[in-house]
């Protein structure tokens, strides 16, 4: 990622180059990122290509105005972190699903990043409600952030009574958001395209979660939530007040997208089983 388009990332998520790749900027960068890129899988349901190039995908987010899920969203901001000056590593995760059960290898992207002053944080901002601030990598103990109370712990035998890693110190982690486990991270660093799989499973298979539902979603400038999920729009307040409503035509839909969303849309996008939409926003 060159200095243009480095220039052209900051002014899509809306924020200005750090002086230095500090933790402080690291929060307001995942913060503003959480804000204006959204967590969105209406490529799957518009026919388009989920391709994971650095090139392509910075044409979908900063170009298009667009949004993705996990492997774009991280994939990305990655990127972005790495040309600003951070060590940035990806890192594999599976995601837990129903009762407890762990999802597919390389189900999620996640982001170990170091900054200047040695501290290492795991950044996220590709899992839909999760925290607006990155996580202490190291820290054992609660950590209190605006989407709930997390803790990064080290992870228990997995079903086939492995704790992976292959070595003391080195298993993987639990991340829990208030007392739920989200996803059981992988500590050995992987490249974008270890994840082709995994990407191209979450598109295609009648088993994937973002097959069988229509999300998009943001943290808005109260840290509250929007979320489009098919006709239904939801919407949390800072202070946790909710509203739910349907939308009853296609031409709210799409003013929603383009309002709310900034994404510019020809039709309505449609759940290709025509199954109902989930209002579930992670990846």
């Amino acid at each position: 990622m060159d200095s243009h388009e480095v220039d052209d990332y900051l002014r899509r998520i809306g924020a200005e180059r750090p002086h230095r790749p500090t933790g402080e900027a690291l929060r307001e960068l995942h913060l503003c990122h959480l804000r204006t890129v959204p967590f969105e899988n209406l490529s799957i349901h518009l026919s388009e290509e989920v391709p994971l190039e650095e090139e392509r995908l910075l044409d979908k987010v900063a170009g298009r105005g667009r949004g993705g899920f996990c492997y774009e969203l991280n994939g990305l901001f990655g990127a972005l972190l790495a040309a600003l000056g951070y060590e940035v590593e990806l890192l594999a995760a599976r995601v837990y699903g129903d009762e407890g059960r762990l999802g597919i290898p390389y189900d999620h992207l996640a982001l170990r990043v170091r900054t200047v002053e040695g501290d290492t944080w795991l950044a996220d901002v590709g899992f839909g409600a999760h925290s607006h601030y990155p996580l202490r990598y190291a820290e054992r103990a609660e950590q209190a952030d605006p989407g709930g109370v997390f803790r990064v712990v080290e992870a228990g035998r997995d079903e086939a009574g492995a704790r992976g890693g292959g070595s003391a110190g080195a298993g993987d982690l639990d991340v829990v958001r208030d007392g739920s486990p989200q996803y059981r991270l992988e500590t050995r660093p992987r490249v974008l395209g270890d994840f082709v799989a995994g990407a191209w499973w979450h598109r295609t298979s009648p088993l994937s979660h973002f097959t069988r539902s229509l999300v998009c979603s943001r943290v808005t400038e109260d840290g509250g939530r929007i979320t489009l999920s098919g006709r239904v729009l939801k919407t949390t307040a800072g202070d946790g007040k909710r509203e739910t409503r349907e939308l009853e035509t296609d031409e709210e839909v799409l003013t929603v997208y383009r309002e709310r969303f900034g994404i510019e849309l020809d039709c309505v996008p449609t759940v290709r089983d025509g199954s109902r939409a989930s209002d579930g926003a992670r990846g």
